[in-house]
């Protein structure tokens, strides 16, 4: 491969990364919140945790713009505060692989989640444990294995991203250009052989994530 495109791999892999370690901070707790719990807003919430996965990306990433962009409602106070806009950076890249992958690591742990017998939790509760005590020492671990496939799946969503990427960060070689982005790119300019290796190198990992999502869901209690 071609340096330009051995950095958009580098530049996939690490925006992955960090978008998968940013949803389980905050898929995690979720997906146990909407499986466990019952709150005034509830329904909303699950709304906008699905509506990325029915929406086409570049909707998705047009709000994103609208949110964060340098006029954006967030990113212009933060923009007029700082003079750094998230816009068209890296971190603009994870945010978009993120918000996109987020409802495939709620959705499959809060499956896991609802799964677990409610009576071993109830056991806990008898013993003194505390809701979150045994969320973390009781429900996380048996539901372990989905929530293992959610991350898999999550992974792989933010590692292929294109649309919402594309709106929020552009297309800036070696700086912003991801692997689906220097994909379309080989296209368009006729590099066929450039498109192929990357094509290929992404299908390798998409076997490879659907092979692991299936053996850990399998193994779901």
């Amino acid at each position: 491969m071609s340096p330009e495109n051995v950095s958009a791999l580098t530049l996939s892999l690490k925006v992955a990364t960090v978008a998968t370690l940013l949803n389980a901070a905050m898929g995690i707790p979720l997906a146990y919140l909407l499986a466990r719990r019952t709150f005034r807003g509830r329904w909303l919430v699950d709304l906008l945790v699905t509506l990325p996965l029915v929406l086409p990306p570049t909707v998705t990433g047009y709000y994103l713009i609208v949110l964060l962009g340098r006029r954006g409602w967030l990113g212009g106070p933060l923009f007029g505060l700082t003079g750094w806009s998230v816009a068209f950076t890296w971190h603009a890249a994870v945010i978009a692989a993120a918000v996109m992958a987020l409802p495939l690591l709620v959705r499959t742990a809060r499956a896991a989640i609802e799964s677990v017998d409610p009576d071993l939790e109830r056991a806990a509760f008898t013993l003194g444990h505390s809701e979150w005590r045994t969320a973390l020492e009781v429900t996380i671990p048996l539901a372990r294995n989905g929530i293992l496939a959610g991350l898999v799946l999550a992974f792989a969503r933010a590692l292929g991203e294109f649309g919402a990427t594309l709106m929020l960060a552009g297309n800036i070689p070696g700086r912003t250009t991801t692997v689906p982005l220097a994909i379309y790119t080989a296209v368009q300019t006729g590099e066929s052989s450039e498109a192929l290796v990357l094509v290929a190198a992404l299908t390798a990992v998409s076997c490879v994530v659907i092979f692991l999502a299936g053996r850990l869901g399998t193994k779901t209690t």
